[in-house]
């Protein structure tokens, strides 16, 4: 019997595919889906972004609403080192990238991607020798390369942050190794570019290692943007591999409850202390910082001077750090029309649902069900819960005993844009709540830092709700619409269907009970009425 072919077996030869790549036959739906689960077979698309410092593949599952990364790999080549001085690529440089584009496009093939997008960002774009760099990887790999300008670049990182974060107000700065790409947003709204050569890699070079000199380099060409003006007192959203690592040790030096850099966000001052702290640090003291990369020491206080020097010049009230940026940017551009416009949370919360759910998604059934319990509600907060109500049946194949405590650090830390890190937190403890986990268990005490009492308030009565909700109908949809619940002046009123051996059991009353109690209120269980 002849062995299958293995689409890496020859790392040396051209992998033999155009773009789009060649589609599939298309996957099989499984066995025994259950209605509402059936897979799509739209395809995957694979993004590969070939960066001055790193060159990374994220391939993409796209089924009916916006997709999800399915895979996430880069390979430190630093092409752009040298590039300040010579006006080339690093011959090293070009090979460890050769070989990385070499095993994604085989590894795009392998996992049925349809499309794969490669794009090159500063290095390529600037260098002498970018050119027969891009014909080498094309004549290699077999895919075209879409050399962005630095127009593009921006555009594509301002369309990737605004996908988690949709009324971004300020600008957004990605800080890569080879230029500083900087974009105006008024309320989402995506306005001026720039792109100034103030990459980590540019700036270590161009100083000769003198921070210094950086620092002068960074005020002077910041100089050139006249509408960063306008910054001061909004918001400053930072992208890119050197900021994000830098979010990490801010978050380790701050003592942050929650380790998670997207939507990470930070007052001016205490952002600027960190930055200069950082620019300031010897390379030994560097590599001892934890949670860092020990090959981002050599560059790390360049782009924190980065950091700090642009804060200077634009004084915003607050820094954000966003996990979203050109890739999703590019991803997103490949989609469908109808699909960009969908709320990134709830498309990604609605997908899980169908994914791993018991029974079909039923989120906006038992939204619409506890409503009473949150009139009025702003919009936000609409959002918020119905987020939690997707994901509530979230740890049913967990055991029992580590059920609720399992739930609430998976949905705190989801992989999922568009949440804040209060809104994490208050997910994950309604989730918590859900499953009948303690408030007041100290894994969970650290993250309670970032509500408010309301937030707090909200997040117990939405999982006592959710609790409620599973409880009457097993977690089967169809049932909840037969109940109603109404909260009129002190009272909560659960009213049930004529035949109480559906829905009334000791659990029903015992936790429709603590629910009213958790509002102030008293409750009451009676047949609905005629």
């Amino acid at each position: 019997m002849s062995a299958s072919p293995d689409p890496l077996q020859d790392a040396g030869s051209p992998v033999r595919s155009a773009r789009p790549l060649a589609l599939r036959s298309g996957r099989q739906r499984k066995a025994g889906k259950r209605p509402g689960h059936e897979e799509q077979d739209q395809g995957r698309v694979g993004v590969v972004d070939i960066g001055s410092n790193t060159v990374r593949l994220v391939v993409y599952e796209v089924p009916s609403r916006l997709p999800i990364p399915i895979f996430n790999e880069k390979a430190e080549c630093r092409l752009g080192e040298g590039l300040s001085q010579s006006g080339k690529l690093s011959p090293a440089g070009v090979e460890r990238a050769l070989r990385a584009l070499r095993r994604f496009a085989s590894l795009a093939l392998a996992m049925g991607v349809e499309h794969l997008e490669l794009v090159a960002t500063a290095a390529v774009r600037d260098a002498s020798d970018g050119v027969a760099f891009v014909e080498r990887v094309e004549q290699t790999c077999g895919v075209q390369v879409h050399v962005l300008s630095g127009a593009e670049e921006a555009r594509l990182a301002a369309v990737g942050v605004l996908n988690g974060s949709p009324l971004a107000d300020g600008a957004l700065a990605d800080l890569g190794g080879g230029s500083l790409d900087l974009v105006s947003l008024d309320a989402g709204r995506i306005g001026t570019f720039a792109t100034l050569p103030l990459g980590h890699l540019r700036l270590a070079e161009e100083s000769a290692g003198d921070r210094v000199k950086a620092r002068a380099l960074l005020e002077e060409r910041l100089s050139t943007v006249p509408w960063l003006d306008a910054v001061g007192g909004r918001g400053l959203y930072c992208v890119g591999g050197s900021w994000r690592a830098l979010a990490r040790v801010f978050i380790d030096q701050m003592h942050h409850p929650l380790h998670v850099v997207d939507n990470f966000t930070i007052s001016f001052f205490d952002a600027i202390k960190l930055a200069n702290l950082l620019a300031s640090l010897s390379r030994a003291t560097v590599e001892r910082l934890g949670n860092l990369d020990a090959k981002r020491a050599d560059t790390l206080p360049f782009a924190a001077g980065a950091l700090a020097a642009l804060l200077e010049r634009t004084r915003p009230r607050e820094v954000s750090f966003s996990a979203f940026s050109m890739r999703e940017g590019q991803m997103l551009e490949l989609l469908p029309r109808h699909l960009r416009g969908q709320d990134a949370l709830i498309s990604a919360c609605e997908g899980q649902a169908e994914r791993e759910g018991r029974f079909a998604q039923h989120g906006e059934e038992i939204l619409d069900w506890m409503s009473p319990l949150f009139e009025p509600e702003k919009p936000a907060e609409r959002r918020l819960r119905l987020a939690s109500c997707l994901l509530s049946d979230i740890g049913w194949s967990e055991h029992p005993d580590y059920r609720a405590i399992h739930a609430f650090h998976r949905v705190l830390r989801i992989p999922y844009p568009g949440l804040s890190h209060p809104e994490r937190a208050e997910m994950a403890i309604a989730i918590l709540v859900r499953y009948g986990g303690k408030e007041d268990d100290p894994m969970v005490m650290p993250v309670r830092t970032l509500l408010t009492d309301a937030d707090l308030s909200r997040a117990r009565v939405t999982g006592l709700a959710l609790r409620l909700a599973h409880t009457l109908t097993g977690g089967a949809p169809g049932l909840l619409p037969q109940t109603l619940l109404i909260r009129k002046n002190a009272s909560l009123v659960l009213e049930l269907p004529g035949d109480p051996l559906v829905f009334h059991s000791e659990a029903v009353e015992r936790r429709f009970l603590r629910l009213a109690k958790a509002m102030t209120l008293k409750g009451e269980i009676r047949p609905t009425a005629r």
